[in-house]
């Protein structure tokens, strides 16, 4: 189990914020095995992952923290303009 409090997990905050997506996608296509560890247990510390009966899966706040990374990227990515 991780040690630190999440006061002491905020220089690498950003960092675990930018691979919150890719981690989730990869818990949602079964390969948590490829996440690695110590991302898993400051995510825990962290309350944006917890596990549950053996397997990981996003906290409230993650899933509102994956929401406010897919409002940004939807905001950064042009829309298709549409044909005339």
């Amino acid at each position: 189990m991780n040690s630190l409090s999440p006061r002491m997990l905020e220089p690498r905050r950003e960092a675990l914020r930018e691979s919150l997506l890719s981690t989730v996608d990869l818990l949602g296509r079964r390969r948590a095995c490829e996440i690695d560890a110590g991302f898993i247990a400051d995510y825990v510390t962290l309350d944006w992952l917890e596990w549950h009966g053996g397997s990981l899966r996003l906290t409230a706040t993650g899933e509102n923290i994956c929401k406010q990374l897919l409002a940004v990227l939807r905001h950064e990515t042009p829309l298709p303009s549409p044909l005339a």
